[in-house]
């Protein structure tokens, strides 16, 4: 069905262009693998830089808070054998590393080892500790002295030095292991014993610290999505079987007590509730749900007991493809994290040269120069040299503000696009859905040629019969009764126009003008700004029926929230007719509307406006999500409004909103915001830091202490500065 002028996406049929990106991840063949062990945020990077050079791999992602390696690869063939290739890269640049193919269910990767406290470890350096403090504090000879400090440094160190001598052996040099390795040693050839060990002791202790605020962070991200049900309670007779929600099939019958989490996606089948969707939705309201009412995984039953028809398998679920989403998030990376990345395969070799060059050249070049003092020089430089401050703290904090928008019910699917969000100029809407309620309601109907109100509405309701549009639905509801299909003899659909039917032997048409001019059919135009069907029965114009479709309430305040925070234009695209769209764009405050548009035609007006953004700016598209994937696939940043449930928004967008309000779009950006303010500070901040202790410690001011502060203080600094992007 169509309606006066609505040749828009609702009203129509339409398929995913596989040339465009989104849709292009249907054909693509991934691995996951888990990094069980990995510590090193620079090593991490350097795995990731070796993965992709492999001829079979289209695209690989490390994940270092999460610790897992996301490989996409051309061919399904070559997937076998990759984790046997993966495994030798990952071998060759952390030795103690153990990579395991990811077996699915969930949980969040090496989350045993996080809950692991490693007594032994402890021990060692406490040990070292108390025996660095009585070499420290007390007199003692010169012998006897440096036994104490040595024994300190093994056993706070000595599994440092092992890991350093290993990775040396297979040419990674320029390794965390490695630099503090060589930088205390050094220390201890000069003579430099005390701050040799403190340099050691205090860089494991950050490193301690460090590892706790980073399992913290993965913790409280994991609880935001903390949505995976654990059972399913099976119908099998009249008896309940406890069973896990993967075991569940389509058709089976569920039941889910007060209190518990549903499993599955489903139809209520008995019982009435409430149920929290906080979890998917961010919404603290309460929802009811009752017999026939469609109901989601993931929500919680609050008081009545529901039995529930499964229908889809837990893999298809709605819960299921929001936690592939989220913890997938990490792998499509933002343009500020490659380019630190890139930057640190540059900055440690970089400053290893320069710390060469102090340490060797003034004594050979300066008269008088002391070598060991320009030596001693040089070793602070080694200990500030490793980029793991900025390779940690960077992608952790885009880690942090997904996890926060997920918390706000706001899905984004990487890095990438909540950085675009960032330098957003044009926001084009969608309207039905999206802008409006989408919910259509018959408000007038104006009989001709002596057809009665009751006529019309019937006509039209068996000429939408096998439809599900909501135009169609609102007919349907008007007329009152239910229609006998079989009495339909024939149902042709003319795209953007209308239908026409044969129903027991007549000829009836119901769309928009466009049907009524191509059919000959000499009618009067309506003067409405509702949305318009026209009817006809064997060639005679019957009447027209007027539909109206209510505004949301929170649109206009979206708008102008969205012309706040700096967005440059806001565009409506609908396929409703110009006078519906004027009037609806006008009551918002938009600063656009084009109207009447086919699917195909509102593409190449997303295109037309993407050429009018500055160089820098984006374009995001906002739409039902439902047929709207095209145009969500070629913005900037597709953004599925009120999709929940939808595979095809889940599928096509690159930012899902779990309500339909417009709003979150203004959440989603501000949060956008927030989190690169706090990239940025880490970046001012650990290479502000970094570079004064550098020029510092040329110039002979800087000792090893401040060296140790450069790098695993500003590290940890750092990363709890990240975790401050989950409140956003």
């Amino acid at each position: 069905m169509s309606s006066q002028g609505c040749t828009c996406t609702s009203c129509t049929t339409s398929t995913v262009n596989p040339d465009l990106g989104a849709s292009d991840l249907r054909t693509d063949h991934k691995k996951s693998l888990l990094l069980r062990g990995l510590g090193c945020a620079n090593c991490a990077a350097k795995m990731e830089f070796e993965v992709n050079k492999l001829a079979e791999v289209k695209f690989a992602s490390v994940d270092f808070v999460a610790k897992k390696l996301s490989i996409h690869m051309y061919n399904e063939r070559d997937l076998d054998g990759i984790t046997d290739k993966v495994t030798e890269i990952v071998n060759n640049i952390e030795p103690d590393v153990e990579v395991l193919e990811e077996q699915g269910g969930g949980s969040t990767p090496a989350a045993a080892e996080d809950n692991c406290l490693d007594k032994k470890e402890l021990f060692k350096v406490g040990s070292g500790a108390v025996l660095f403090a009585i070499a420290l504090i007390f007199e003692f000879p010169f012998l006897a002295e440096f036994v104490l400090f040595l024994a300190s440094y093994i056993l706070v160190g000595g599994d440092v030095v092992l890991r350093a001598a290993r990775n040396i052996s297979r040419g990674q040099v320029f390794d965390e292991n490695s630099l503090m390795s060589i930088a205390t040693i050094g220390a201890f050839a000069i003579r430099q014993f005390p701050e040799g060990v403190a340099v050691m002791l205090f860089y494991k202790i950050g490193e301690f610290f460090q590892d706790m605020a980073v399992n913290r962070s993965r913790r409280s991200i994991s609880d935001l999505m903390d949505i995976r049900p654990d059972y399913a309670n099976l119908k099998v007779g009249d008896e309940l079987v406890t069973v896990s929600p993967e075991g569940v099939k389509v058709g089976d019958m569920i039941v889910v007590k007060p209190g518990e989490r549903v499993p599955l996606d489903g139809i209520v089948s008995e019982g009435k509730s409430m149920v929290d969707t906080s979890a998917l939705t961010g919404e603290s309201v309460p929802r009811e749900v009752q017999e026939g009412s469609e109901i989601l995984g993931g929500v919680i039953n609050q008081n009545g007991l529901l039995s529930i028809q499964v229908t889809k398998k837990f893999g298809e679920s709605t819960v299921a493809k929001i936690l592939d989403m989220v913890q997938n998030a990490s792998s499509k990376k933002a343009p500020t994290e490659h380019f630190i990345t890139k930057f640190a395969r540059y900055y440690t070799p970089a400053v290893v040269f320069g710390a060469l060059a102090i340490a060797l050249i003034p004594p050979l070049v300066v008269q008088g120069a002391s070598f060991s003092q320009w030596f001693y020089r040089g070793l602070v430089f080694l200990v500030v040299s490793c980029p793991c401050a900025l390779v940690l703290a960077i992608p952790l904090s885009f880690f942090g503000g997904i996890g926060g928008a997920s918390k706000k019910g706001i899905l984004v699917k990487g890095g990438n696009y909540l950085e675009a969000l960032n330098n957003v100029d044009t926001v084009v809407f969608d309207k039905t859905g999206t802008l409006t309620k989408g919910v259509f309601k018959v408000t007038e109907v104006k009989p001709e040629n002596g057809f009665s109100r009751e006529e019309i509405l019937e006509l039209a309701a068996y000429a939408e019969a096998f439809s599900n549009h909501p135009i169609a639905v609102s007919i349907s509801d008007a007329f009152g009764e239910s229609v006998n299909k079989d009495l339909v003899d024939s149902h042709e659909e003319s795209f953007g126009q209308g239908i026409k039917a044969v129903v027991s032997g007549r000829e009836i048409l119901a769309g928009n003008s466009k049907l009524m001019r191509k059919e000959s059919i000499s009618y009067e135009e309506a003067d409405s700004t509702g949305t318009v069907v026209y009817v006809a029965l064997n060639k005679t114009y019957a009447g027209c029926i007027i539909i109206a479709d209510e505004i949301k309430e929170d649109a206009r305040e979206a708008i102008k929230a969205l012309k706040d925070i700096g967005i440059r234009k806001t565009v409506m695209l609908t396929g409703d007719s110009r006078a519906v769209g004027e009037k609806t764009a006008k009551e918002l405050g938009l600063d656009q509307a084009y109207a009447e548009l086919l699917p195909d035609r509102k593409v190449e007006q997303m295109e037309r406006l993407a050429e009018e953004v500055p160089a820098r700016g984006k374009v995001v598209f906002v739409g039902d999500g439902i047929n709207d994937a095209p145009v969500l696939a070629r913005a900037d940043v597709g953004v599925a409004m009120g999709a929940l449930g939808s595979d095809a928004a889940i599928e096509a967008a690159d930012v899902v909103l779990m309500t339909d309000e417009p709003s979150q779009l203004v959440s989603a950006i501000k949060i956008a915001k927030r989190t690169k303010k706090i990239v940025w500070q880490n970046i001012v901040f650990a290479l502000g830091v970094k570079g004064v202790v550098l020029v510092l410690a040329t110039v002979g001011i800087a000792t090893m202490w401040a060296a140790v502060f450069a790098d695993v203080g500003v590290a940890l600094i750092a990363v709890l500065n990240a975790t401050r992007a989950m409140n956003a």
